[in-house]
């Protein structure tokens, strides 16, 4: 089959792969009907988090139709249209009973943290994505779903990480109505983040980047105030400006690792990679929020120390909620959402690429060419 294949920091191509088998009688084989490349994944292309193995297919976020199932599957059948939530969660253990899918404590056993995930690096399993023909989906009864008949499968997909991280995102920061939430990062996460906190309430909601036209777009997805970082100095006196000097009620770190826009962070995070990435949007975060406010954080670190104020967070009485997205949590109330027009998630989709043109698609998100918000890869028999 074709597949994705991982040969190094900015180094991908599409190889011929094997055909994968079935391991486990609670297993299935998807035939892949889409794929995206998510800002996660350029963590991994840019060589920003550890074990990451050459030979590793990527993709996380993938629909497909079900071509094979173990013995022991029961909740999904040959034929159905499924999409398939990031998380690899069993469903039994003692977190996924909590509705705490992203920390399975048997689909990573090895790991002190998060739970499975596919097409990542060995530190959430070493499983093999979606970026390919075919992919083995564990615990087949846990978190494939059924997509409802008439749903885009372009919305589809994009329920397996985009939409369920931003509206967590959003949730995480305890919203009340009128509160003021800002938003660092206007990638697809940042933005359905931005759009997912009118629901909660917000009385305004502002979004804070350096490229100008993905600022443009959140502005008009998400309806939100949206400025660029590189035109003013101190983003924590940009926004106590914009506050009453109080700060944000609400702040919600969505890019992670690699984070521009201080020279510090960028040269130990992303550079020499003594530290698991660029802090510099928690930073922000945590110094724009008001006292006793909330920072959210959904942006990917690696798994080892960041250089965090954390003296600014005991001083000012702020509360911190952090994980992966908890997407089977999420779905019932997502899929309603998507139905009912409240979320339009195909609407952030600009690019539709063949997967044979995985490494130009990588490249072009990678370097922000052409206006690129999110790429959707299509596999050879969902194009025919």
């Amino acid at each position: 089959m074709l597949a994705m294949n991982y040969r190094g920091p900015l180094r991908v191509r599409i190889d011929q792969k094997p055909m994968p088998e079935i391991l486990h009688p609670q297993d299935a084989i998807v035939r892949v009907t889409r794929s995206c490349i998510c800002g996660s994944d350029l963590h991994l292309y840019n060589g920003s988090v550890p074990d990451t193995r050459v030979g590793m297919t990527f993709g996380h976020e993938f629909t497909g139709i079900v071509e094979e199932i173990g013995s022991e599957v029961t909740k999904v059948k040959v034929g159905d249209h499924v999409l398939v939530p990031f998380n690899i969660a069993c469903g039994q253990c003692v977190f996924c009973k909590q509705e705490m899918y992203g920390n399975c404590h048997e689909s990573n056993p090895q790991a002190t943290a998060v739970g499975g995930i596919f097409g990542y690096s060995h530190t959430a399993g070493g499983y093999n994505g979606g970026q390919a023909e075919y992919v083995r989906v564990p615990y087949a009864n846990v978190g494939p779903t059924i997509i409802p008949e008439g749903m885009d499968p372009d919305d589809a997909v994009l329920l397996t990480d985009v939409v369920p991280t931003g509206y967590q995102a959003a949730e995480m920061g305890g919203i009340q109505p009128g509160d003021t939430v800002v938003v660092f990062g206007a990638g697809p996460v940042g933005i359905m983040a931005a759009k997912c906190s009118w629901l909660f309430g917000a009385g305004r909601v502002i979004i804070i980047d350096e490229v100008e036209y993905r600022l443009e777009f959140a502005k008009n997805y998400a309806q939100c105030e949206a400025y660029n970082f590189r035109e003013f100095g101190d983003p924590a006196v940009f926004i106590k400006k914009q506050t009453d000097w109080l700060g944000a009620d609400v702040c919600i770190d969505a890019v992670g690792a690699e984070a521009a826009g201080n020279a510090l962070q960028t040269i130990t995070g992303r550079k020499l990679l003594i530290q698991a990435g660029s802090a510099t949007a928690l930073h922000w975060a945590i110094n724009c929020v008001k006292k006793g406010g909330v920072v959210s954080i959904v942006g990917v670190y690696g798994p080892t120390d960041n250089l965090v104020p954390i003296g600014n967070v005991l001083n000012k009485g702020l509360t911190i909620r952090a994980n992966q997205a908890s997407v089977k949590r999420l779905l019932p109330r997502l899929i309603e959402h998507v139905q009912n027009g409240v979320l339009n998630p195909k609407g952030l989709i600009t690019h539709r690429i063949p997967l044979e043109e995985v490494s130009d698609a990588y490249r072009m998100f990678s370097e922000k060419l052409d206006n690129c918000i999110k790429p959707v890869l299509i596999p050879p028999s969902a194009r025919i």
